[in-house]
């Protein structure tokens, strides 16, 4: 497993280096965003450790040339900044996971294991709606054989959509389903999600439509 860290503090960074690689992962580490998105673009990562305070470009904005680039790898924020705020904003960003500082070393690689293997209990191994075709193993989603870029949180939306075609899901199963929490989430973190699949489902032709039931929730429906 690769994964790309993401910290302007050398010290910090040869600590996440030092440990991580003892826990059997393959760590490259910048200390800058504009380092990072060239790492991504040149490598293979499957996850990233990102610091919110980097010289130049935050974190945030990191996070979000990422996903609007097309990139799906995990995202986990560090950060010494706690505010609820913050955290919503991170998420909002694209990332994730928060994690904030100080935070014990045993957290920080259940955090990214969890990243790795996240797939609600029960799901099935494949669902097909319409042109729409989810691989659970493989976390991958096509659309007529071509492959729809998403990022980890989007792919784990849409299948829960998708193997609840034209069952309208409540914001609150959504956030328990997807987020796997409630708390310190508002509902505008759904919306802006829901926003960016929408597009990537209209610009790949698949003709699916996620519906807005206003004060119930959203559905997904096949041409």
């Amino acid at each position: 497993m690769t994964l790309l860290v993401v910290e302007d503090d050398d010290e910090m960074g040869r600590v996440l280096k030092r440990g991580l690689t003892a826990e059997g992962y393959e760590v490259t580490v910048v200390d800058n965003g504009m380092d990072a998105l060239i790492a991504v673009r040149d490598g293979d990562f499957q996850a990233a450790a990102i610091d919110v305070m980097l010289p130049g470009m935050s974190g945030f904005e990191l996070c979000r040339h990422l996903r609007e680039g097309g990139h799906s790898l995990p995202i986990l924020l560090l950060t010494a900044r706690d505010a609820v705020q913050d955290r919503v904003f991170g998420l909002d960003s694209g990332a994730d996971d928060y994690l904030t500082k100080p935070f014990a070393f045993a957290e920080l690689t259940a955090r990214i294991r969890a990243l790795l293997r996240r797939e609600p209990p029960g799901s099935r191994p494949h669902v097909t709606v319409g042109e729409l075709t989810i691989d659970s193993h493989d976390h991958r989603a096509s659309v007529g054989g071509h492959e729809l870029p998403l990022s980890p949180r989007e792919f784990t939306l849409l299948r829960l959509l998708a193997t609840h075609e034209g069952e309208t899901l409540s914001r609150t199963v959504i956030l328990e389903e997807v987020w796997g929490t409630t708390e310190h989430i508002g509902h505008n973190v759904i919306d802006q999600y829901i926003s960016y699949l929408r597009k990537k489902l209209d610009a790949s032709g698949s003709g699916l439509q996620i519906v807005t039931e206003r004060g119930r929730g959203y559905r997904i429906d096949a041409p």
